[in-house]
């Protein structure tokens, strides 16, 4: 069997070597030639996955990259993983999805199935999306060709998540593309879980980010409440999960990042509006959550308050750029907001993350793009007036930080038993 699989990115990169070790042949689209130049040399771009992984899957036959949507023709199905970000009025962008089913449908051939993967709101698959496929290939989506929505499910930075061992849920336009699309995950992953159509796949991705949105906007709020009661919500969480039953931790921080829970839930919000309903609890947890960085420049404030220092003039210094530990993904990540505030309030601004050593560019925070990490020396971290951890990456020594430098303000609770003996701690 071959396959495509378009947008070799953090979902459809890891899925390809997937299929390839099954025994699959995937021919890997996408539409950037540094990316499938990369690949075609046996080059990693994801830090989490090795080249050595890469190159035994192209020695072997059984994957190959290129920009050459024509060799569409060759496949039996298509995987679509391409991005679905926000437009500047934070609705729901399409346009990469959209542009993908105009280059594939005209080399669209019958029998083919079809099945998207990036998340989105409930009908795109079924009308969106089929309506460009069907007018370009001109033919007919359930009769001629089959199509799927399989929402991604990827766990990068957590080494015990594999593709192969992560539930897929499949939702077919007919039973008869159901069917395809089972036949077709079955052969790459363990445990295949039908849903009875597309929409409904797709509100399951969309319920599993917006779960995670609501609750870290409850623990963002409890960390505000509890510490003007003098109390840890750090603390608190510890204690709370030793509970066997009927509760699940979940933690504060600076903001939401990453690719889906700060972008996901306002795809819903928006396509709610469409059928007269209001998605309260959904903006409350939103509002919540993008108020997060504001809250840490506050707290940075107080922090160089108490050295006689103001953020208009101070150096300060966001560790972590990534938008979870351990990775090298900095999509959406909450450092670009709290860089963004520290420099419009006159702050001298650097970043340090050994996973993202040079930002690339970036659509809404151009200033920042191709500026690199600072060096992690004594000398170079003790020269900054303040430091916020953003990101609690395992590779970072917080006991050299807390001996080179005096001012700390920490969003994770990276330093919870780390003694300081020249400043202090402040959380946020």
């Amino acid at each position: 069997m071959k396959i495509a699989i378009i947008g070799l990115g953090y979902v459809g990169l890891p899925l390809s070597m997937q299929f390839a070790r099954s025994g699959v042949h995937v021919l890997g689209l996408d539409i950037d030639p540094a990316k499938v130049t990369a690949l075609a040399r046996g080059e990693s771009y994801i830090r989490h996955i090795a080249a050595d992984a890469i190159r035994e899957q192209i020695n072997s036959g059984r994957f190959e990259a290129s920009s050459d949507f024509g060799r569409i023709l060759e496949v039996e199905a298509v995987i679509i993983c391409v991005p679905t970000p926000l437009n500047k009025n934070r609705e729901p962008d399409l346009s990469f999805i959209l542009d993908t089913g105009r280059s594939i449908a005209p080399h669209l051939k019958k029998g083919t199935l079809v099945v998207l993967e990036s998340t989105t709101y409930p009908g795109t698959t079924d009308e969106a999306l089929l309506q460009v496929l069907e007018a370009g290939s001109g033919l007919k989506a359930g009769k001629d060709f089959h199509l799927a929505f399989s929402p991604e499910r990827e766990d990068p930075g957590n080494p015990d998540s594999k593709v192969a061992d992560i539930p897929k849920v499949i939702g077919g336009y007919t039973p008869a593309c159901l069917e395809r699309a089972l036949a077709l995950y079955s052969k790459a992953i363990k445990t295949i879980v039908p849903v009875s159509s597309c929409r409904a796949a797709e509100a399951t991705k969309l319920l599993e980010n917006i779960f995670r949105s609501v609750n870290i906007a409850l623990v963002n709020e409890l960390k505000l409440v509890y510490a003007a009661m003098g109390i840890d919500v750090w603390e608190v969480i510890q204690a709370a999960k030793t509970k066997p039953f009927g509760f699940m931790p979940f933690y504060p921080g600076p903001g939401l990042g990453g690719h889906c829970i700060p972008i996901d839930p306002f795809y819903l919000t928006w396509k709610a509006r469409e059928y007269g309903q209001n998605t309260r609890f959904i903006e409350l947890a939103g509002e919540i959550n993008t108020a997060m960085p504001i809250h840490v420049i506050q707290r940075t404030g107080e922090a160089l308050n108490s050295h006689k220092k103001a953020i208009n003039g101070s150096r300060v210094l966001v560790l972590g750029l990534a938008y979870k530990p351990n990775v090298d993904d900095d999509r959406e990540s909450p450092s670009y907001i709290l860089m963004d505030i520290l420099q419009k309030r006159g702050a001298e601004v650097a970043y340090y993350d050994p996973y993202v050593p040079v930002i690339g560019p970036k659509r809404d925070h151009p200033q920042w793009t191709g500026t690199r990490s600072v060096d992690w020396k004594a000398k170079t971290i003790s020269a900054f007036d303040a430091v916020i951890i953003a990101t609690n990456h395992r590779d970072i020594n917080y006991k050299e930080l807390a001996a080179w430098c005096g001012c700390i303000v920490d969003t994770r609770n990276a330093m919870a038993g780390i003694r300081t003996e020249t400043g202090q701690v402040w959380k946020a």
